[in-house]
């Protein structure tokens, strides 16, 4: 199995119990994606590497650590992982971006590539995926595979929910990316949806459903 780390802060487990309900609405949905997404950004980039940097204060001038937002590349899955990338974005604005667009098969449940477009220099940048949901697993290892062949320097990988299913397919496919999330729950259901779940992020994000 991969290294799991739980998201156990009281306020993300309280946003994500607010956008599972069914009753949540688009836009509230979206802005609890949003809040949610850069309180894990924190937990996410506690061990980045830091640089230290003189400046001056008001009062004289000193050294003082900063971290090196331009060595970091956040990887949306498209089209969900959008939604965790503003918020993380929010917390580290000076952070790369990189595109995967993959789509599910609905027969097979295989991840099928459409675009990909990332930064250059990859080898010299820490990569952190953000995708909302972690169930099957497909579209996570097509995606992280396609990354190590760019050889950045490490890989995390962000969701809200995952399952058992999901990280144990993971965890096969790439044992050495950790995985960062608010919950791990049941299971999936035979349509590949996690259960309890939230629904097609996706959909209650862009209102196309």
């Amino acid at each position: 199995m991969p290294t799991v780390h739980v998201v156990q802060h009281p306020l993300v487990q309280h946003k994500l119990s607010l956008m599972r309900n069914k009753e949540a609405s688009t836009s509230s949905f979206r802005r609890l994606l949003d809040e949610l997404s850069m309180l894990m950004a924190y937990e996410v980039t506690r061990d980045m590497p830091m640089q230290e940097i003189e400046i001056e204060t008001p009062l004289e001038t000193m050294k003082t650590q900063v971290i090196d937002g331009k060595k970091l590349v956040f990887v949306s899955i498209l089209r969900a992982g959008t939604g965790i990338l503003d918020g993380m974005l929010s917390v580290v604005p000076g952070a790369r971006v990189g595109h995967i667009g993959l789509y599910r098969d609905p027969k097979t449940l295989k991840a099928v590539e459409y675009y990909f477009k990332m930064p250059q220099a990859m080898q010299e940048r820490d990569v952190i995926v953000v995708d909302p949901m972690l169930a099957t697993g497909n579209s996570a290892i097509a995606a992280v595979e396609r990354l190590k062949a760019l050889r950045p320097k490490s890989i995390k990988f962000v969701c809200l929910l995952t399952c058992p299913e999901g990280l144990a397919a993971m965890g096969k496919a790439h044992p050495d990316v950790p995985i960062y999330t608010a919950a791990v729950d049941r299971e999936l259901n035979d349509h590949g949806y996690i259960l309890p779940g939230l629904g097609d992020a996706g959909d209650r994000m862009f209102g196309t459903k």
